[in-house]
């Protein structure tokens, strides 16, 4: 779980695993412009494949929400 808590770690698979294959764009922004889109035509492989590619981003808000709760909470005085 200490992986999951890492700042590299997870910024390092948003660049990597999150952005790839870098060209022409990178793929989960083609995704979410066909879900944006209307998700027509999409098949259970193109749901997971926003999941998988989308997954270390959720790593990412889920840290940075960690922080700040962690941060509010140590500066309200009791």
């Amino acid at each position: 779980m200490k992986l999951f808590n890492d700042w590299k770690f997870i910024i390092l698979l948003c660049l990597t695993l999150g952005l790839a294959p870098f060209f022409p764009e990178p793929h989960i922004v083609g995704k979410i412009r066909w879900i944006a889109g209307g998700a027509n035509g999409m098949t259970i492989k193109d749901w997971f494949d926003i999941v998988f590619h989308g997954f270390p981003f959720a790593l990412l808000i889920r840290l940075v929400i960690l922080t700040l709760i962690k941060q509010d909470s140590e500066s309200t005085p009791e």
